[in-house]
């Protein structure tokens, strides 16, 4: 009989340490510009961490949510989300100094 240990932290090919979990959305996201179920898609990392790690980098001002649009794993409407400064919206406020 075969041993099915479903147990997070014995799944293959899943990362499940929380600084490597952070890393590897932070350096994902730093390469593509994707909704949270994309990340999951494409990194094995589940989409409740995603979430969590997704509002402590908004509140570290690292991540920005780019545009609303249909995701292309669920084709539900969501924000896709990006690391990368450089696709960071503008700010509307105008500069006082």
């Amino acid at each position: 009989m075969e041993n099915h240990d479903n147990s997070p932290n014995k799944r293959q090919g899943k990362t499940t340490n929380k600084s490597t979990q952070l890393k590897t959305i932070f350096n994902y996201l730093q390469n593509h510009i994707a909704t949270a179920s994309m990340v999951t898609d494409a990194t094995g990392i589940p989409q409740k961490c995603i979430t969590r790690y997704k509002r402590d980098l908004e509140k570290q001002g690292l991540l920005a949510e780019v545009k609303k649009g249909y995701c292309k794993i669920t084709n539900h409407l969501a924000w896709y989300i990006t690391t990368n400064k450089n696709h960071f919206p503008q700010s509307n406020q105008l500069k006082m100094f």
